[in-house]
């Protein structure tokens, strides 16, 4: 029977899928038809889920909490460094390379987790990256291509990715706030030094454009995106506050998967049979590590506490 925690974080899970899926394909829509500068659509996605959670302040959805400057600032500065490597690598390396090198984010997060924060994770939940780590493989086989520049791109986009994800969860539980208290401090200052970053990475010409030359019907498709960039954003910091940095990875090699399957069926993207198989083995090894994360909680609730333990005896 499924726990009432349960069933919100499957809540959570398919919010975050179903958003992440509408954005990366309206994403790629808009990258394809117009051309339109990554970083800039990033910083205009916060500059939004910003807007959005004032507006969920003042409707009393959630009460800020006074948070100290320099608690954030480590956050909002990994955000954005695991933004610009993250394009960094996509630029330097094919997307069969970039996925592969990506797989590495679980177990590094784990290694950060074990050495830096005492946290230690079971022999079983480590056994499940097997699957999902050869289906990842075969999902990207076509498409690898190794160069230094770009090993060394992914490698730091990882090592940050890792960082921040954790940081987001660590965060939560340091400062007792919850996803939207923190979201709320995070967002406008990530957005913020991003409008630094952009001019670093991004043609000029095409930051001008963002307010005078774009169609329309542009401008339209990139205001949803960023609406549905605030959904995404959200239900990340819900997922990692309320479950593990380890699980919101799970999610996005389901996400990943997902994804595949809606190129193929919306833009008619090749897939291949070992890539199928690989969608599988991958969907296969989240199954596994959903189902050992289940009965690893149903023990750990069925364990007495110390009070408990003492009347007891």
């Amino acid at each position: 029977m499924v726990s009432p925690s349960e069933k919100l974080v499957v809540t959570g899970a398919l919010v975050n899928i179903l958003s992440s899926i509408v954005i990366v394909l309206l994403n790629k829509w808009i990258y394809t038809k117009y051309n339109f500068p990554n970083i800039t659509l990033t910083c205009i996605h916060f500059t939004i889920t910003s807007l959005g959670l004032l507006i969920c302040r003042h409707a009393n959805v959630f009460q800020p909490k006074s948070l100290p400057f320099f608690s954030m600032l480590p956050l909002a500065f990994s955000f954005c460094g695991f933004v610009v490597f993250t394009n960094l690598s996509l630029e330097s390396n094919t997307v069969g390379t970039y996925q592969i090198i990506k797989t590495m984010t679980t177990p590094c997060i784990i290694a950060i987790q074990t050495y830096f924060y005492g946290k230690r994770f079971s022999f079983n939940v480590k056994l499940t990256l097997i699957p999902i780590t050869i289906g990842v493989f075969l999902n990207s086989v076509y498409d690898v291509k190794f160069n230094l520049i770009g090993i060394i791109f992914a490698t730091v986009g990882v090592l940050i990715t890792s960082v921040y994800q954790v940081w987001v969860g660590e965060k939560q539980h340091e400062l007792q706030v919850n996803s939207m208290q923190l979201l709320y401090y995070q967002a406008p200052l990530s957005a913020l030094l991003l409008i630094f970053v952009i001019p670093f990475f991004e043609p000029l010409d095409a930051f001008h454009g963002v307010f005078f030359n774009w169609p329309f019907e542009a401008l339209v498709a990139i205001f949803i995106s960023a609406c549905v960039a605030f959904s995404v954003n959200l239900s990340i910091f819900w997922i990692i506050g309320n479950t593990s940095p380890v699980t919101y990875n799970m999610i996005g090699h389901l996400k990943f998967c997902m994804t595949l399957l809606g190129g193929y069926l919306l833009f008619h993207d090749s897939i291949q049979i070992l890539q199928m198989i690989g969608i599988f083995t991958t969907v296969g090894g989240v199954i596994a590590y959903t189902q050992v994360k289940r009965e690893e909680m149903k023990i750990s609730s069925s364990l007495p506490t110390v009070g408990e333990s003492h009347v007891k005896s």
